[in-house]
């Protein structure tokens, strides 16, 4: 039962991001680098935030002062990052075969999706390695529901940070404010939210988050410029 939890909850949060990087990351090199850069910042904005957190001492039992930096450290490492792909986007020409100008919202989302590969292993490895055994939630303290829920949320804080980077990205591009305030606001907001895990109000957790991959999603979309007929496409036959 522990082994079918322990593969249950990985390939939930980490099957459809790696059917993403399949079919639309792994079949050109500098998608791939570009990735692996992307989620080496992440680490970065962890390791500062980590650093942070073990200087102040007074404040290391208030978990919400670590979760506000943290997210403020990797919004500014987002920033860092979309500074640096777009000092090297006439490198990078030299190097692929598309022009890089015409294709910034693909490494928008390749950068979001670095961010929230190394966001997701970090936060579920450690619950991954419970679920292997020995024993099982909900028998006598917790609940049964821990694993899978964990598993969701980190599902969609993967697929939130794809979503973010191509929202951050091209709001920065045409200095629209109000996207790159959606973007620090709605993370600090799902990130906050999940506080509430400590009292298992899993249902209000959840459905928040989802709520707000589905915004954002939505809001990826049309930046990214799609359009309802786009959609219509994909599944009518052709």
């Amino acid at each position: 039962m522990t082994v079918m939890d322990f593969f249950g909850c990985a390939f939930l949060a980490f099957g459809p991001p790696l059917a993403m990087f399949t079919f639309t990351v792994a079949a050109e090199p500098i998608r791939i680098i570009i990735l692996i850069a992307s989620a080496f910042f992440w680490l970065i904005s962890l390791l500062l935030s980590s650093v942070l957190w073990y200087a102040v001492v007074p404040l290391q039992n208030h978990l919400a002062f670590g979760l506000i930096f943290s997210v403020l450290f990797q919004e500014a490492f987002r920033y860092l990052l979309y500074w640096v792909l777009r000092k090297a986007e006439r490198g990078l020409d030299k190097v692929t075969t598309t022009h890089v100008a015409d294709s910034r919202h693909v490494f928008a989302y390749v950068c979001g999706l670095g961010f929230g590969f190394m966001s997701g292993v970090f936060a579920l490895v450690n619950v991954l390695a419970d679920a292997v055994g020995p024993g099982t939630m909900g028998l006598r303290q917790g609940t049964e529901y821990f694993f899978i829920i964990s598993a969701a949320t980190t599902l969609c804080f993967i697929l939130l940070h794809t979503f973010w980077g191509v929202v951050f990205f091209s709001a920065l591009d045409r200095k629209n404010w109000g996207q790159v305030i959606w973007v620090v606001g709605s993370h600090l907001f799902v990130s906050c939210m999940t506080l509430l895990n400590v009292y298992q109000a899993y249902i209000a957790t959840t459905l928040s988050a989802y709520v707000v991959l589905m915004i954002t999603t939505a809001l990826a979309f049309k930046v990214a410029g799609g359009r309802p007929q786009n959609v219509v496409q994909c599944f009518s036959r052709q």
